[in-house]
């Protein structure tokens, strides 16, 4: 594998190599563990929408964009480097708001007396088992 080397050590090492190919510095593991994060959220989305039959988001993906792409602003601000900056300065904002918004749906939605069914926020019956729901 020793001619491989070359290729990856034109005029500098590959990855920042210092040890096992990585610069195991504080913030290179924050900009790492940022993106592994970050792209953990489409493995997440996808095992959901593949569990349901039908597209779903889960609370879960909103958090881990949340989590990876501040891992990521804090990477870029300590490289100083302005496109990651840019990239991630705003994008937390929907994030926020998605969690927002279904936090609020959650604790709007009925539960059924008799099934004990979770249902849907201005339901006046339980789609489960009929039961008249009191809001």
């Amino acid at each position: 594998m020793d001619w491989m080397i070359p290729w990856f050590l034109v005029d500098r090492p590959f990855l920042g190599a210092q040890v096992a190919g990585l610069d195991w510095s504080f913030w290179n593991i924050v900009g790492w563990t940022g993106n592994a994060v970050f792209s953990a959220r489409f493995f997440v989305q996808w095992w959901a929408t593949e569990k349901h039959k039908q597209v779903v988001v889960p609370n879960v993906f909103w958090w881990l964009s949340l989590i990876g792409s501040l891992c990521l602003l804090a990477y870029g601000l300590w490289r100083r480097d302005g496109v990651f900056v840019f990239a991630y300065l705003l994008n937390w904002i929907p994030y926020v708001r998605n969690l927002i918004i279904s936090s609020r749906a959650a604790r709007s939605r009925l539960d059924c007396p008799g099934c004990e069914t979770r249902c849907p926020p201005r339901a006046k019956y339980c789609p489960e088992c009929g039961v008249r729901l009191e809001p």
